[in-house]
């Protein structure tokens, strides 16, 4: 999911994650792997954030505006240390996406 400057500012921060930017060489094919989602690179590697309703199948009443964090590519163990992508794997990471008026 494309996430707006509120809800991008509000995963930042509690994933402790950088944003690659829209204008990032490897958005389009990036995009064309994944779709259309705002990427975000932490330690674990590289992530995606789906809202939880979609994710797990699960009224968006019971969970409000959760996101449910998964990882499209980790890091290797090379020298430097390179992306390695994968089929998404859902984490045990959740953001909230929620904004007042956003």
């Amino acid at each position: 999911m494309k996430l707006n400057t509120a809800q991008l500012e509000r995963t930042v921060n509690q994933l402790q994650a950088q944003a690659l930017p829209e204008n990032h060489p490897l958005i389009p094919q990036l995009n064309r792997l994944y779709g259309d989602h705002t990427y975000f690179l932490n330690g674990d590697g590289l992530n995606i954030v789906e809202p939880a309703d979609r994710a797990l199948d699960i009224p968006t009443k019971q969970v409000g505006g959760m996101g449910i964090v998964f990882n499209v590519a980790y890091w290797t163990d090379s020298n430097p240390p390179k992306l390695e992508a994968h089929e998404p794997e859902m984490t045990e990471n959740t953001v909230s996406l929620a904004t007042d008026g956003g």
